[in-house]
């Protein structure tokens, strides 16, 4: 009980700070005591403090909320939902050599980059989400990231005007 009062408290301030609505940042931190009471083995002190470990429940639940919620909120009739218009076969053509171009590219990452190209847009994990998962400093996980993407585009850029040329 005693970590619930000392916890419980502080876990909904930080949710409201993010600009949670009051209720549901009252659900959410009800949440995170419940992770904590179901899967206290999981937490590692060597990895990091308690309250790290609890703010980062917290963020991450709030995290797949909004996610939630933006699924819910979709509107089928959304233009950017509807089936596009045929593709001319010129822009087909293009559109697959610029994803075969993609590939190589990706293929040519050192392979610290390429898993975490893979973990951010094949499944969908947050840089955090990644730095957690592969046990690497989120500096670390943003800044490999970003060196990928600046080779992608590089490389598309490069391709693009070899195109044009």
């Amino acid at each position: 009980m005693a970590l619930f009062d000392h916890f419980a408290p502080r876990i909904n301030a930080y949710l409201r700070r993010l600009g949670t609505d009051p209720a549901i940042a009252e659900d959410l931190t009800q949440d995170v005591m419940v992770v904590l009471w179901r899967k206290a083995e999981l937490f590692d002190p060597a990895k990091s403090s308690l309250g790290t470990w609890l703010f980062r429940i917290a963020r991450n639940r709030r995290i797949d909320l909004a996610r939630q919620s933006r699924r819910d909120d979709l509107d089928e009739n959304e233009p950017m939902l509807l089936p596009a218009e045929p593709v001319e076969a010129g822009d087909d053509l293009d559109a697959r050599r610029r994803d075969a171009r993609i590939r190589e590219t990706l293929a040519l990452l050192p392979p610290e980059q390429m898993e975490l190209v893979q973990l951010a847009f094949y499944r969908g994990l947050s840089h955090s989400q990644i730095a957690e998962a592969t046990g690497q400093p989120l500096g670390t996980v943003k800044s490999r990231l970003r060196l990928a993407f600046g080779r992608l585009r590089r490389a598309i850029e490069a391709d693009t005007a070899i195109d044009i040329d």
